[in-house]
């Protein structure tokens, strides 16, 4: 069995197949069942961590003793429906295991191996399962053969550098995340594999970079965004960035007021400044504060901040703004509309009302009904409440999973289209 993205599968399965010819999906099939029998389907994964995460659903074999995700639906289980990556995007933490932890890839140069099982009969979650039927190790890669990831020390600038085989040159991109600090790769990995040279960029909590997010230097990411521009793998004339939550503000800025970027995505961003102040030569941008007496708390413990950030539209408060409407470049805008980590459906309107009244079309919007704040490559599991890295409690960060893990798969192809378009191909995705 192969993925494509540098996913693969090994393992026959014992006495069934499970098959996936070379594409994005899964395609996991099983045979040499009876007609119409019925089987749970589970998957299960250990983290760098050892934590363990797992997902079931509920299938019946067809007349001829078959089933195929890809064509056939869940019955109950994780998900239901026709989802034929819905044991990956499913996974959460096994019964035995601390509740809202995270499924994040850590190292992309192994792969995340995991066991798929075929159990006889139905089981819901936490139930004990009947009898293995059969077995097979999947093995999801993030980096595709001939990527090469290097080690970034270029001056105060710290990261990974991700280039695809080949001489290229290739589009680039600079790629963060939000206040989990520290360095993130995965979807840097996986933007080199489709042809990207793409900067995982740490801005705090790694190695030499401040520890906690008191206040940032625009020239920081400037020095990151000349760097990625200059480097002999990259075309030109200027490179884009992607980021999530905190990175996607920081992508604003960078867009708004650094002349080397020309495309922003900017997935369930602020267009304010938030909590750090931003410096940039003599320009200050403070940062929205938290009311943390405006968080509320559910029974079971799980802190709810979608009301606590300042209000950006308060006049008081215009100082944050970032003055978007001075970018050249161009904005996608990716939201979740049951985002619960903040109101980055409101944020989004916000910044394309300014762009608007400053008679802007530079900008397209992605917004997904029944999705969450964290908006991931295709697969990433869903994870409805997390614990916080600076807070260090349960977060609520909104969505349902099957539009979640819908959003993710649509919003990729989309990402990857504008970022090709306006770094390589002469702003073709608007037209």
């Amino acid at each position: 069995m192969v993925f494509s993205e540098g996913e693969k599968t090994r393992g026959p399965l014992a006495g069934q197949r499970l098959t996936a010819p070379s594409r994005a999906r899964v395609d996991t099939r099983v045979a040499g069942l009876a007609a119409g029998q019925a089987v749970t389907l589970r998957a299960v994964v250990a983290d760098e961590r050892g934590c363990l995460f797992q997902s079931c659903a509920h299938y019946r074999a067809d007349g001829r003793g078959q089933l195929h995700l890809g064509t056939d639906a869940s019955h109950g289980g994780d998900y239901t429906g026709v989802e034929p990556m819905g044991l990956f995007w499913s996974l959460a933490p096994a019964g035995m295991e601390r509740p809202y932890q995270r499924l994040v890839p850590r190292s992309t140069g192994t792969p995340m191996r995991v066991e798929v099982l075929v159990h006889q009969g139905h089981s819901g979650p936490g139930a004990i399962h009947g009898p293995v039927m059969a077995k097979a190790e999947v093995q999801r890669w993030f980096t595709a053969p001939g990527v090469r990831r290097i080690r970034l020390k270029e001056g105060s600038v710290r990261g990974s550098l991700f280039l695809p085989p080949g001489d290229g040159p290739f589009p680039g991109v600079i790629d963060m995340y939000g206040d989990e600090g520290g360095l993130i790769e995965f979807r840097s990995s996986l933007l080199a594999t489709r042809g990207f040279a793409a900067l995982s960029l740490p801005y705090f909590d790694f190695e030499d970079l401040p520890k906690v997010m008191k206040e940032f230097n625009l020239e920081y990411f400037e020095e990151a965004a000349r760097f990625l521009q200059r480097h002999p793998k990259v075309s030109g004339p200027g490179v884009g960035v992607i980021g999530t939550g905190k990175g996607a503000e920081l992508a604003l800025s960078m867009i708004t007021f650094l002349p080397e970027v020309v495309a922003a995505v900017c997935i369930s961003g602020c267009s304010s400044n938030t909590v750090a102040d931003l410096h940039y030569g003599e320009m200050t941008l403070p940062g929205l504060r938290f009311d943390m007496n405006k968080v509320s708390v559910s029974d079971t413990g799980v802190f709810d901040t979608f009301e606590a950030l300042d209000d950006p539209t308060n006049p008081a408060n215009s100082p944050c703004t970032i003055p978007i409407e001075k970018a050249e470049g161009h904005f996608l805008l990716v939201v979740g509309e049951d985002d619960r980590m903040w109101k980055s459906s409101l944020y989004a309107q916000l910044a394309i009302g300014r762009l608007r009244q400053h008679g802007k079309e530079n900008f397209a919007l992605l917004s997904y009904p029944g999705a969450g704040h964290r908006i991931d490559p295709p697969s990433t599991p869903f994870c409805q409440v997390a614990v916080d890295r600076v807070l260090g409690v349960p977060v609520l960060g909104g969505g349902e999973s099957k539009a979640h893990a819908h959003a993710q798969e649509h919003s990729w192809g989309k990402i990857q289209e504008f970022l090709k378009g306006f770094i390589w191909t002469s702003q073709s995705y608007f037209k």
